[in-house]
């Protein structure tokens, strides 16, 4: 039965703690705390650490958790606005959304824990995300996931990688699926990419979202000496201790053995949780919560205390415990999932833990808040860790680590053989649907179909669009959602390629109708001790702060994934970023793909500049460069934020007034790419004329990846007024460019028929192209 009466913890009878019979190199390394480290942690307390308290520095001083390497470089993030609530440092950021209602979200990396095993490891991700946004009293509204991989085919040319590659992927998706689907949260998608550097390192990046009333919100610090601290949710059992150490660390021979450190999640207990603690504030009688994420107990107690500048005292005896003889090391370092930590009104606990009690979860007073603001541990009478909170927080070490100069190794021009290649004729019909059928481009039903996407009944767009869409009930309004981030563009120059991470998430969102309003991030990075590695940090960190404050979007949270790398080799530098917009009327959302035949095609792009050597230099990093001419160049596309943040309000603007039909981003495959999804989503057909195009050959044209450029369409009636509130934005081009209808997509240029085919044939290539590589390896596996 839960525990769950009142009673008073037991004081200890003994204030000596307990040390260690020895602190030994080998010790140290075990919990990867440096010398210099060890020596701080003797110097803050005055004396030498008890192992349990060895142990709760060692999570605390983590990357994982203190971000001691990119702490001094985030604090350049635009972090305000009239709608932030939360920025950074709780929970989850939240903003007001209007009608009284208040949006929270955050994401956040499960890379290491989804390597080693990856089912669990990304349930997990999704669980902790989703426990993030109700401990502040948000009900979690709708979850999306990015998600990065080694190739499942030829290009990953190691057999026994791709097989590993192929593991990995079929269990991250299905974790992702297993758990949300249980949990009883719709998944609107993400994005899903594959470069060989994910082969040993892939990403989980998950994102969730929900809504609050704006003035019921709660935060994770505690309030009232003498107020009880009350742990609620599933047992503690010796699952992922020192899981947030093994997030801080590079992947070596035998890592894969690390299982232990991977929490195992059950979804059917965090939503009896989600709707016990929901309850439970409810009464009033909750005063501050706080998600026992990574580093477990330990990370919930010091930090709680810290927000408060209050101390708690824990008696480990106390704690639900699924397994015998537990150790206060190990019940305090324990990443058990579906757990958190309470503090509540003193006059009122009984209340807080009939609720538990009615949902049939564990609850039991574990300490008190004090007035010390120390940490205080306890197990079977005997003090085991005492420690002021602001060493383990405000305290933990800052590096400022040595940033070096980053250049990739790749040519900045085209090699001779690839501009031999593009001045041969070409069948640019069959490239577009080699790109289509492309690990980066294909449809990825495959791993959006097995989420649900209806459940609570809110979805207005689900996968398989720019952005995802969720109506606000009792309201008009909306909310728009998207993922974006090109690890290859950020390999070729950090700053731009995190730029174009923030605005291709923006326009994703503005295409819909909403208004992109703020951020969260995901940065996902190598070696920090390298400091090339720093040079892509702080580049791309500087790229997010320019673009988010260009875009009105400020960054209210988010993640850093750092020692990304495998047996020495890194990742591309991955910031991904998730842009939430409103919408005021949910009812004027706007779609992706072509509705219906006889409307017009129109072309909404920044205006044009560069001389055709810069376009082909940019041509080098896109997916037709990679994928068709096997070749990787250049820099990515250039951007300029005032023209992506007009565009991003000419949309809102067009959808307000209802004169578009459809809006599609151009970006991986270009605008041939975008024409052809746009015609496979309902399977209407268009005849396009791009008579803007120029050259001798068409391929860099067709199938460039620009910035600030939409594929949309209107009906004829609404095409003036379209263009004059287009003509209200300068710095935008407005192009009529074709008609829908038809079962073929044509694409003529200057010199005549460019692409043709039937929708049905480009719908062949582009779906079913995931599935084949996933059976193709299926056989060699």
């Amino acid at each position: 039965m839960p525990n769950t009466q009142v009673q008073p913890p037991t004081q200890t009878s003994q204030t000596q703690i307990p040390a260690p019979t020895a602190i030994t190199p080998a010790l140290l390394k075990q919990h990867s705390i440096t010398p210099d480290e060890y020596a701080r942690i003797e110097a803050s307390l005055g004396r030498t650490p008890s192992l349990t308290e060895l142990g709760i520095f060692s999570v605390m001083w983590s990357e994982h958790c203190s971000y001691k390497s990119s702490r001094v470089h985030l604090k350049r993030l635009p972090t305000k606005s009239e709608r932030v609530v939360q920025g950074p440092g709780e929970n989850a950021g939240i903003i007001d959304v209007g009608d009284g209602w208040a949006c929270a979200f955050k994401i956040e990396s499960h890379n290491h824990p989804s390597y080693i095993e990856p089912h669990q490891g990304a349930a997990t991700g999704v669980g902790g995300i989703l426990r993030d946004i109700f401990t502040m009293n948000a009900r979690p509204l709708a979850v999306m996931d990015s998600l990065r991989f080694g190739p499942l085919d030829e290009a990953e040319p190691d057999e026994a990688l791709r097989s590993k590659n192929h593991q990995i992927a079929t269990g991250v998706v299905h974790g992702v699926a297993s758990y949300g689907n249980c949990f009883g949260v719709p998944n609107l998608g993400g994005e899903t990419r594959f470069e060989a550097c994910y082969s040993g390192n892939p990403l989980l990046n998950a994102f969730a979202l929900g809504l609050v009333k704006i003035d019921e919100i709660f935060y994770a610090k505690a309030v009232g000496v003498g107020n009880p601290v009350i742990y609620v949710g599933a047992k503690t059992g010796r699952d992922g201790i020192h899981g947030a150490t093994m997030a801080s660390e590079e992947f070596t021979e035998g890592s894969e053995q690390k299982r232990p450190n991977v929490q195992m999640g059950d979804p059917f207990m965090e939503k009896l949780l989600l709707e016990a603690c929901l309850e439970a504030m409810a009464t009033g009688a909750v005063l501050g919560i706080q998600d026992m994420g990574a580093a477990g107990l330990t990370c919930s107690t010091c930090e709680m205390g810290a927000r408060g500048e209050l101390g708690l005292t824990v008696e480990l005896d106390r704690v639900p415990q699924r397994e015998t003889g537990m150790s206060s090391y190990e019940i305090m370092l324990s990443e058990s999932q579906e757990r958190m930590l309470l503090v509540a009104d003193k006059t009122r606990a009984q209340e807080v833990l009939d609720v538990f009690t009615k949902w049939g979860l564990d609850a039991s007073i574990v300490g008190e808040v004090t007035a010390e603001p120390n940490m205080r541990i306890t197990q079977h009478g005997e003090l085991v860790a005492d420690i002021p909170n602001k060493f383990l927080t405000d305290d933990a070490p800052v590096y400022r680590r040595p940033v070096g100069e980053w250049k990739a190794p790749v040519p900045i021009d085209p090699p001779a053989h690839v501009l031999e290649e593009l001045k041969k004729p070409r069948d640019y019909t069959a490239d577009l649907k080699k790109l289509l059928a492309s690990a980066n481009i294909c449809d990825k039903r495959w791993v959006y179909e097995q989420y649900d996407s209806m459940v609570q009944t809110n979805t207005v767009q689900g996968p398989g669009g720019e952005a995802g869409v969720m109506r606000i009930k009792g309201t008009p309004r909306g909310l728009a959602m998207a993922l974006a981030g090109n690890g290859r563009w950020c390999y070729l120059d950090p700053k731009l390629g995190a730029m174009h991470a923030v605005a291709e998430a923006a326009r994703k969102v503005a295409c819909t109708g909403a208004t992109p309003v703020a951020a969260t991030n995901c940065l996902n990075f190598g070696n920090p001790e390298k400091p090339e590695i720093m040079a892509q940090l702080s580049a791309a960190i500087d790229g997010i702060a320019e673009a988010c404050t260009a875009l009105g979007t400020p960054v209210t949270g988010g993640n850093v994934s750092l020692y990304n790398e495998t047996k020495g080799e890194g990742i591309y530098p991955t910031p991904v970023l998730g842009i939430v917009g409103i919408i005021d009327d949910v009812t004027k959302s706007v779609p992706s793909g072509f509705q219906k035949g006889g409307e017009r095609v129109i072309l909404l792009s920044a205006k044009a500049s560069g001389d055709n050597g810069a376009r082909l230099r940019q041509f080098g990093s896109s997916d037709y460069a990679n994928s068709v001419l096997g070749a990787f160049w250049g820099a990515p596309p250039k951007l300029d934020l005032g023209e992506e943040a007009e565009l991003n309000k000419c949309l809102t603007a067009l959808a307000h007034e209802r004169l578009i039909t459809s809006a599609g981003d151009v970006s991986d495959g270009g605008i041939a790419v975008a024409l052809a999804k746009a015609c496979i989503a309902k399977g209407v057909g268009a005849a396009v004329s791009l008579d803007h195009l120029s050259g001798d050959a068409y391929a860099a044209e067709l199938f460039a990846e620009e910035a600030s450029m939409v594929v949309a369409t209107c009906t004829d009636e609404a095409f003036l007024k379209l263009v004059e509130v287009c003509g209200r934005f300068g710095s935008l081009t407005v192009r009529d460019v074709g008609t829908t209808g038809g079962k073929m997509l044509d694409v003529f240029t200057p010199k005549g028929s460019a692409i043709a085919d039937s929708v049905t044939g480009l719908r062949s290539a582009w779906m079913g192209a995931l599935e084949s590589q996933l059976a193709g390896e299926v056989m060699t596996a």
